[in-house]
């Protein structure tokens, strides 16, 4: 959910009043994805290089975050829609980390679709903490080197039991997955869509599902005469 910056400094705002106006757009898309019929929709909201940014916009961040949750917990549960946080969440206050649970408790048992917050989360430390955990059962006796596979990888990640994406949206032009589900997004199809986030709103969702419809998914292999 990339440029909430560059839509605030074009209109003379502070950056802060980007991210706030770039709430709209989750929701904007939170319930496209439901009209959509999309069953999982993951949400890149906080990684772990956000903490570098300037003390006041990390708290301003958080703020909305905390917002966020208290204020749209109703709402999503009414919608089916259950919460999952992932991510290294010992780093987030204790008021905001209150509120994420309040969300993820409040949604809990949704049927219609699963939103996954990304907060403080890096494809890189994701996979650097899936090797820590595997070494550890191997350490322990647990776990024997040869038997880790995909299948065994894939289930000490933050995503554990999920599909991996079939569609990457990356808004604002930008060509690049920013440290963004290394593992997961191997054969996933980007979308690249020139508007900033906080103008993204659901018809812009519908035209990124409408190419992904049109591709051709072969995961390496050649397509069957």
């Amino acid at each position: 959910m990339d440029g909430n910056g560059r839509w605030a400094n074009r209109r003379g705002l502070p950056r802060h009043l980007g991210h706030r106006e770039g709430i709209k757009s989750v929701r904007e898309v939170v319930e496209g994805a439901l009209d959509a019929g999309i069953q999982v929709l993951t949400l890149f909201a906080f990684s772990t290089e956000n903490w570098d940014r300037p003390p006041q916009e990390v708290t301003a961040l958080m703020g909305l975050l905390k917002l966020y949750a208290l204020k749209e917990r109703i709402e999503l549960r009414r919608q089916g829609v259950e919460v999952h946080v992932l991510g290294d969440l010992d780093r987030i206050e204790p008021a905001t980390r209150r509120a994420v649970d309040t969300i993820v408790d409040g949604t809990r048992g949704g049927t219609a679709m699963r939103l996954n917050l990304m907060i403080s989360y890096s494809g890189r430390a994701e996979v650097l903490r899936a090797a820590r955990l595997l070494a550890e059962r191997v350490r322990e006796g647990d776990l024997d080197p040869d038997e880790i596979d995909d299948a065994v990888f894939s289930e000490a990640l933050f995503t554990d039991g999920q599909p991996d994406p079939d569609l990457l949206i990356r808004t604002s032009g930008e060509h690049r997955i920013s440290n963004f589900m290394l593992w997961q997004l191997a054969y996933t199809e980007l979308h690249i869509s020139p508007v900033l986030w906080p103008d993204f709103d659901r018809e812009d969702l519908f035209a990124a599902v409408d190419d992904y419809q049109k591709r051709d998914r072969r995961f390496g292999r050649v397509p069957s005469a």
